[in-house]
């Protein structure tokens, strides 16, 4: 049994499903429900006694993401999830800012923006993507490039290399980005990516569940915003530390939950041991064949077809009744802007795609 196959046994979920919906929640391995149901077992019994001693769990979470993403762990902030983190994030921003963003792309990156009246261009997603940005950098004026780095209806992906030239070329430019969709299927170097602020929920494709996300920061993010977001928490609950709190420790102004983010930590710990150049290479493969199989089924429209690198979510039309018939054979989708959406993770295998196909074909 290969790696892959040893931790796809680990999620039980698996034996009854064709899971492909990792897209909206990524599955539990049971090495971590089992963590998890010791971490309360002894909050049960020990109450504060074991909290206490449980708070080391935040930092070690902490410095493991820095390590798993190469980020300092000083210019990290842990937060309950990326919306709640991006909307005390742009309190700080100065509302002027010219904020370039992607049509539909994910809403809870574009309404924060929208909310709040910063004055906003958008461009339509295009299978040209990367030329329409640029186009709209040097037509400018342009101050904040906000994105997701994978769309969540259907999963055109912009590559960090590809940000990392934006900066580059302009440098003054703030570059935000949402990755959820992407942290955990593929490898990131966020020191070398370009990006000034990265977001990311941790129940989908980190396998952490809910409640637990984080956010990473440029020094430039920490010259450009001023985080106005306080609490004693974010003094480590000494009243003497009240002034002088660092940039990423004021978006946690109230506590953050050991179960939540301890669980953020094993998680970012199995992927470590699977490896992520591997988990990014698997995913890569597995993406290729599924675009090929939904192409040659002639599933897949132009903006897809038309770019050379995609993540592992794809939206399919529904032409009616496609979705109830996958549902009652056992695949687990979403319907999303108005097709179907599949996704695939590293414990999907070609079994699953070709399953996929197979009821594709047969459906009414």
């Amino acid at each position: 049994m290969d790696d892959f196959s040893r931790f796809r046994s680990g999620f039980p979920a698996l034996r009854q499903y064709t899971y492909l919906n990792t897209a909206a929640w990524g599955l539990m391995h049971e090495d971590l429900q089992e963590w998890r149901q010791d971490h309360d077992l002894e909050f049960l019994i020990g109450g504060s006694v074991m909290k206490m001693a449980a708070l080391p769990l935040l930092e070690h979470t902490r410095e493991r993401l820095g390590r798993f993403f190469g980020c300092d762990p000083g210019r990290i902030a842990l937060s309950p999830n990326f919306s709640l983190g991006l909307n005390l994030l742009l309190e700080g921003l100065d509302s002027s800012s010219r904020v370039l963003l992607l049509e539909g792309d994910y809403p809870s990156l574009n309404w924060p923006f929208e909310s709040r009246g910063f004055p906003i261009s958008r461009i339509p997603l295009a299978a040209d993507l990367e030329a329409r940005i640029e186009t709209a950098l040097e037509a400018g004026p342009v101050e904040v490039l906000a994105l997701s780095l994978v769309q969540w209806l259907n999963g055109i992906l912009v590559r960090p290399e590809f940000l990392r030239g934006l900066k580059e070329k302009y440098p003054e430019l703030l570059i935000i980005a949402d990755a959820t969709q992407y942290a955990g299927a593929f490898a990131l170097d966020f020191e070398a990516s370009g990006i000034d602020v990265l977001g990311a929920s941790g129940y989908k494709w980190l396998l952490g569940g809910n409640g637990n996300g984080f956010f990473l920061f440029s020094p430039r993010a920490e010259e450009r915003i001023v985080v106005r977001s306080h609490g004693f928490n974010a003094a480590g609950a000494d009243p003497d530390r009240k002034e002088g709190i660092p940039f990423a420790r004021r978006l946690e102004p109230g506590h953050l939950d050991t179960l939540c983010f301890g669980s953020l930590g094993f998680a970012l710990e199995q992927l470590e041991r699977l490896g992520m150049d591997r988990v990014d290479r698997y995913n890569r493969d597995l993406s290729a064949r599924v675009k090929q199989a939904l192409a040659s089924l002639s599933l897949l429209d132009a903006q897809v077809l038309g770019r050379q690198d995609h993540s592992t979510i794809f939206n399919i039309p529904e032409p009616g009744g496609r979705y109830r018939y996958l549902k009652e054979h056992g695949v687990v989708c979403a319907p999303r802007g108005g097709g179907i959406r599949v996704s695939f993770h590293c414990y999907n295998s070609e079994n699953d795609l070709d399953k996929l196909v197979e009821l594709i074909k047969k459906a009414p």
